[in-house]
């Protein structure tokens, strides 16, 4: 078995896009070495890597983020369970938050989302006056994680 995976290979392995993993290369979150022939490389453990940033972007983190996150690795080895049990740690309160936000989503849907568009009955109770245009824009009742 090979243990240096080409574009294809590593984009079909990880699910990602080939344009993806150049993208994420040219940003630093994925490193690759070159042939003779100028074509890129990629360590098996660069799969760990790419999941952790589906796993990150899911979780609604920015590149900057996964980035200054993924800087903490370790470069000579590939990362353990401990070191993806530290960095996930610090997406347990994001992730409440985010679930907090879907259901009160989910659970008013069927009366008021919160757009302040005062077009059903219930919104002149929720949203009097059209106090939720003087809160900003958007909607403005949403909690601010599904903004």
């Amino acid at each position: 078995m090979n243990d240096l995976l080409t574009v294809g290979e590593i984009a079909h392995r990880s699910g990602f896009a080939p344009s993806a993993i150049r993208f994420y290369e040219k940003q630093g979150l994925i490193t690759a070495s070159r042939t003779g022939g100028g074509q890129r490389r990629f360590k098996r453990n660069m799969l760990r890597r790419l999941a952790f940033i589906r796993a990150a972007r899911n979780v609604g983190l920015s590149l900057e983020e996964i980035a200054d996150a993924l800087r903490t690795l370790p470069d000579n080895r590939t990362p353990i369970r401990a070191d993806w049990n530290r960095l996930s740690k610090a997406w347990r309160e994001r992730l409440n938050d985010q679930i907090s936000g879907l259901i009160a989503l989910r659970d008013k849907l069927d009366s008021c989302i919160g757009c302040g568009c005062l077009s059903l009955k219930g919104c002149a109770i929720a949203n009097p006056a059209d106090a939720a245009g003087h809160g900003g824009t958007g909607a403005v009742y949403l909690p601010r994680t599904l903004h």
